[in-house]
């Protein structure tokens, strides 16, 4: 890393922590305005657009990927690949310049702010504000871990299969619309938490390169509507909370992040020393195996492959809370005559979409 810009004023490490902020704070800026949006231009359906738009968080992951890789091939520097972020945010520069977006859903009915924080304090709120951590921590965690750690288990780069679940997650958000209206979006939450402790114990098994791509598809086909259906319930029963409680979702899933993958370390540690036994230590192997020292390597792999399913297994307990948590709910919700999406000034509307199997009309306060 080149620190001259700064006239060697700082380490090449704060440098990266600066700039790894910086880029914390944007992605924290786009999720905060992306998502009240799409809310506010798409009032009677909100779930199925927030989903669509999450779908083109894996499809930038995949366009990026290619976009980057065909760079490097064709020659450019790490720093023009770095640039290429920068077309959307010409893109993004344009639209504002030229478009004219409406107030938003809280601010168009001119909901007190004081009204707007009492939202938070609503008991379901509070329940979905601590299951945005569980559902994160599903989706997130694993994710981050499937490279590494398929990579040990199964014989070939868990990137690949990375980049199937991307795909997966890509096609399936398209198709939320028709899920949550045939089940309701809690339904849904429910079907994807059960279907992702499924894959997360399949994925622990998985040995071979087939076993772990359908384990994959189990899990992905759970997670991928998980993050946007939370976002889509919360501003659908909570319209007077606005953006806020959209914000405090997303920072509770980003936090949720931080949390779990210690965990995972932890309990992949943990399940490698006991691999390894009591008369080798984890940190001396470590040593051993970065000072080539003969066997070191080998044994350290050995006990690293035995431990990835545990970490994955304690993952998919939470799962358990989940479909506990989202079932209640459920039951809840079909007590009282199916679910119910708040929409503000409903007297003065219609609702866009007849109710469901799973779903009631839209009501005026939750």
């Amino acid at each position: 890393i080149n620190t001259g810009a700064l006239g060697g004023l700082a380490s090449p490490y704060v440098i990266l922590w600066a700039g790894m902020l910086i880029v914390g704070l944007a992605h924290g800026l786009v999720e905060a305005v992306i998502n009240p949006l799409i809310a506010t231009l798409y009032p009677g359906d909100k779930t199925h657009k927030l989903n669509v738009l999450h779908a083109w968080w894996p499809g930038g992951l995949i366009i990026g990927g290619l976009l980057g890789f065909g760079m490097m091939k064709l020659g450019f520097g790490w720093q023009v690949r770095f640039g290429a972020i920068m077309l959307p945010s010409v893109v993004y520069g344009i639209l504002v310049a030229i478009t004219r977006f409406p107030p938003t859903e809280r601010a168009a009915h001119k909901v007190p702010t004081g009204e707007m924080w009492l939202q938070a304090l609503k008991p379901l709120f509070l329940i979905w504000f601590l299951m945005m951590f569980l559902t994160a921590a599903t989706e997130l965690g694993p994710g981050q871990w499937v490279d590494a750690t398929l990579s040990k288990t199964v014989g070939f780069k868990g990137i690949l299969v990375l980049v199937y679940v991307s795909g997966l997650m890509f096609v399936l958000r398209h198709f939320a619309g028709p899920l949550a209206h045939r089940l309701s979006p809690v339904g849904l939450m429910w079907v994807s938490s059960l279907l992702a402790g499924v894959g997360l114990l399949l994925l622990s098994a998985a040995r071979s390169p087939v076993p772990a791509v359908l384990a994959a598809t189990v899990w992905g086909a759970g997670v991928c509507y998980m993050w946007p259906t939370m976002l889509g319930v919360t501003s659908e029963r909570f319209p007077k909370g606005g953006a806020v409680l959209m914000g405090l979702m997303g920072t509770a899933g980003n936090l949720s992040i931080y949390f779990v993958l210690p965990a995972m370390g932890r309990i992949y540690d943990h399940f490698t020393q006991k691999a390894l036994g009591a008369g080798v230590k984890l940190h001396d192997l470590i040593q051993q195996a970065g000072q080539k020292v003969p066997g070191a390597t080998e044994q350290l792999d050995a006990a690293r492959t035995t431990a990835v399913p545990y970490a994955f297994r304690y993952v998919a307990a939470v799962c358990i809370v989940l479909v506990i948590v989202f079932g209640a709910v459920w039951l809840y919700d079909k007590a009282r005559g199916g679910y119910k999406a708040v929409r503000l000034g409903a007297e003065a509307e219609e609702a866009t979409a007849e109710p469901s199997e799973g779903s009631a009309p839209p009501a005026d306060e939750e």
